[in-house]
């Protein structure tokens, strides 16, 4: 049937089914971006909480904060500012834990709203195509005077091939929308959770040892505390844009 059907010449004689097209590329091409971006993303998030906290129960701050850092997963970007402000600014930790994580959640979040709109849009464009393509029909008919199957042939399918593509395009769309939305809320639990543990075993080991971090890291964590806040301030500005 797929096969038989001249595409081209539904393409030429119905807007609709062009409208629909580019919709498919357009889903198509943001869904492909977000699986690249997400699998990027990936990483053993328990696996760099096994290892950040096995240092700091060995005092190695420096160790556990470039070992945050070497990972993709959000929980590295949370982790280290968590423990770099706990370091630098102890009574602002809460407050920058939860800004990293807004930061987080705008760069999984992008582009997914496009899905969420194809997938909501898509079925009415089709439906707007199920509605031009009976309005050629009749009109056929009326220039025609006749009822024949071959005078309506031509509308009806057109009808029929846009409230199919409109729902082509539109059920990936909302699988994978839901599935990026799952996973992203997912990824940012876990990096909540792990940067919390961060934070009570930074305590702990600071409380065990019962001194301050050395000089030098204190220094250089603020100066990183400090470089970070505004990355973080250019980086939402730049999304929010």
């Amino acid at each position: 049937m797929f096969v038989e059907f001249d595409w081209m010449g539904a393409l030429t004689d119905s807007p609709i089914l062009m409208v629909l097209v580019g919709c498919s590329v357009v889903t198509l091409g943001y869904a492909l971006e977000r699986l690249y971006y997400f699998r990027k993303r990936a990483g053993n998030a328990d696996l760099v909480l096994m290892e950040t906290l096995e240092a700091l129960r060995r005092g190695k701050v420096g160790e556990a904060l470039a070992r945050c850092r070497r990972t993709n997963h959000p929980v590295g970007a949370v982790g280290a500012e968590t423990m770099e402000c706990l370091l630098a600014r102890p009574t602002e930790t809460e407050e920058a834990m939860q800004v990293v994580l807004s930061q987080q959640k705008l760069l999984l979040e992008r582009n997914i709203n496009v899905l969420g709109t194809m997938a909501a849009v898509a079925p009415l464009i089709g439906l707007l195509g199920t509605v031009w393509g009976i309005m050629r029909a009749f009109q056929s008919m009326a220039m025609t005077g006749s009822a024949a199957p071959s005078v309506v042939a031509a509308g009806v399918a057109e009808a029929l091939v846009t409230t199919a593509a409109g729902l082509i395009i539109a059920v990936p769309s909302v699988l994978l929308f839901n599935h990026f939305t799952k996973r992203l809320t997912t990824m940012l639990t876990v990096a909540e959770n792990h940067a919390r543990s961060m934070r009570i075993a930074l305590t702990e080991a600071a409380a065990t040892e019962a001194m301050d971090p050395p000089v030098a890291v204190r220094d250089q964590v603020a100066d990183r505390v400090d470089q970070s806040e505004s990355v973080t301030r250019e980086t939402v500005g730049s999304l929010v844009g």
